[in-house]
């Protein structure tokens, strides 16, 4: 089930810090005062956060987590875990340096969201 008793953006990035980062201003402004900004900086730590709190109502995806699974792996969580709760895909972003990884994660959700309608 999402979590919806708060606005809570996940931010998913092993290196930069959300509060030092001018994009939230832009993607998620009203989570500078009204939300929360919750920072995980590797796959497991997001599953762990999902697992435990439901769909966030943002998601900040980076691609590259140093060792281990990527963004693109914790994007594909997010699909399998709409699927498995008939819940819709939280709003996202992509703040990735890495191109390629950044377009898979989008088309991956575009993808789903043409399949579903």
């Amino acid at each position: 089930m999402t979590n919806t008793n708060k606005k809570v953006l996940l931010w998913l990035d092993d290196v930069r810090d959300p509060s030092t980062q001018t994009w939230v201003k832009d993607f998620a402004p009203d989570f500078l005062n009204e939300g929360t900004i919750v920072w995980v900086k590797d796959f497991d730590q997001f599953d762990n956060w999902v697992a435990e709190n439901g769909l966030p109502s943002k998601i900040a995806f980076d691609h590259d987590l140093g060792l281990g699974k990527s963004g693109y792996d914790a994007a594909k969580l997010v699909v399998e875990y709409c699927l498995d709760n008939c819940v819709s895909i939280p709003s996202w972003t992509i703040q990735s340096s890495n191109t390629v990884g950044r377009d898979n994660i989008d088309g991956l959700f575009k993808s789903f969201l043409r399949s579903v309608g």
